[in-house]
């Protein structure tokens, strides 16, 4: 697909089955525009999880405190929300045999505003977790769906897709940084008993704006789908998705999801708890998600060239050192390392998994290879807030819940080496 800079217009190489489809040959205006329809596209994940999933972490003191919730209930938060992002990830490819990737990105974008806005207006913890459930349905459908019309826009410019799918998946940072400005600000100034509340809203004005830059490149993309769906009506019933092939892959994945969450729920918690100001989190949080911007130039390379789990075994291995640092010291330059290094990692582990479908599967099979990860990686995700909630409650505390997810992450890597690129 990379070499030599040429159009490969046959097979994608690696494949478990040839394409009977060729990829159409791509529109002036598409590849003049590549790499600003990726940025637009990065907005779903702004929403998905920048927004969505990790704003909830700057929250999460003011509400434990306000609420008087123990860190397994904050946790369970995040768990729900994993939980609510598996179904959608779940019923994703049902939904996209009656529905194009675009349609369903904005209306999963959409939805997702909603419920988050609804959070701002609840203070009972059953009415907060079906909020948070349903936002993890919503954000599944943007991400998948993002994710799936990232590779198939990194398809038609071979030479650069492994940065195309950087760009979707770095969009991610813009939510947490936006996020790690607006919702001190709003917390400072919000009036009322709840100033989180107001947070929740202002976060639901910033998807709003995201959804409105998602249009562009829902429309301008949706092309890209009926070559991919006529290929998948060719394809031999055996052709399909061979999770068994994927094994390694999805396991390290899975043990990814059950590692990081834990600290993109907790780690802004354990620096209140070490004696960070509110700025210096600030500055922690918005630095973390400048690095995950970043990440899309830094890994591009790697994506392109790993074919089997080296990419995903590397980036676990330096999530994991990231992940542990906070829990060794309180040193604001090394907690500061750690931010950095884990925000230029850990969407890049995203990016590797669907690298890694691309390189392997058919077009017509993507969407459900993408499905397949995004399962497990949900998965993890669901055990990871409460299990580490669960240890911050007893003796250690929060730094103790973040060695577990170290150890998960180092395991996780340990695992993911051992897959393979598939055959032919």
């Amino acid at each position: 697909m990379e070499n030599s800079g040429r159009q490969h217009r046959g097979p994608l190489p690696g494949t478990m089955a040839a394409m009977s489809h060729d990829p159409p040959a791509p529109s002036s205006a598409l590849l003049r525009n590549g790499l600003w329809l990726a940025v637009a596209l990065s907005m779903g994940a702004a929403v998905s999880l920048g927004i969505t999933r990790f704003a909830y972490a700057l929250l999460l003191p003011p509400m434990r405190e306000d609420l008087s919730w123990s860190y397994t209930l904050a946790g369970a938060m995040n768990t729900v929300n994993a939980l609510g992002y598996l179904l959608g990830a779940l019923a994703t490819p049902m939904l996209l045999r009656r529905f194009s990737p675009g349609t369903l990105l904005v209306a999963g974008s959409v939805l997702a505003t909603v419920f988050m806005g609804l959070c701002g207006f609840f203070v009972d913890a059953v009415p907060l977790l079906v909020q948070r459930l349903l936002a993890g349905v919503a954000s599944a459908l943007v991400f998948v769906c993002g994710g799936l019309l990232a590779a198939r826009l990194g398809a038609q410019q071979p030479g650069r897709s492994g940065l195309l799918l950087g760009l979707y998946y770095g969009g991610t940072g813009w939510g947490i940084s936006l996020s790690a400005v607006l919702v001190p600000a709003v917390l400072a100034t919000a009036p009322g008993p709840h100033p989180w509340a107001w947070a929740w809203w202002a976060l639901a004005l910033a998807c709003v704006a995201a959804t409105l830059v998602l249009l562009w490149p829902a429309r301008a993309l949706q092309a890209l789908a009926a070559p991919a769906a006529a290929a998948a009506s060719s394809q031999p019933a055996t052709g399909g998705m061979r999770w068994a092939a994927f094994a390694p892959a999805l396991l390290g994945y899975g043990l990814f999801g059950l590692g990081y969450i834990g600290y993109m729920t907790f780690v802004v918690a354990l620096l209140r708890e070490q004696g960070a100001s509110g700025t210096a989190v600030t500055w922690f949080y918005a630095l973390l998600g400048l690095a995950v911007v970043l990440s899309s130039r830094i890994w591009a390379g790697l994506l392109d060239r790993s074919r089997g789990g080296q990419a995903l075994a590397l980036l676990n291995g330096l999530l994991g050192v990231a992940t542990v640092l906070p829990a060794l010291t309180s040193a604001w330059p090394v907690v500061l390392a750690s931010g950095l290094l884990f925000g230029a990692v850990f969407l890049s582990v995203v990016a590797s998994t669907t690298a890694l479908v691309r390189h392997n599967l058919p077009q017509a099979l993507w969407a459900s290879g993408i499905s397949a990860f995004t399962i497990v990686f949900a998965a993890g995700q669901i055990v990871g807030p409460t299990v580490v909630g669960w240890i911050a409650d007893g003796p250690g505390g929060l730094a103790r819940g973040l060695v577990f997810s170290a150890c998960a992450l180092w395991i996780g890597a340990a695992v993911a080496s051992r897959q393979k690129p598939l055959e032919a």
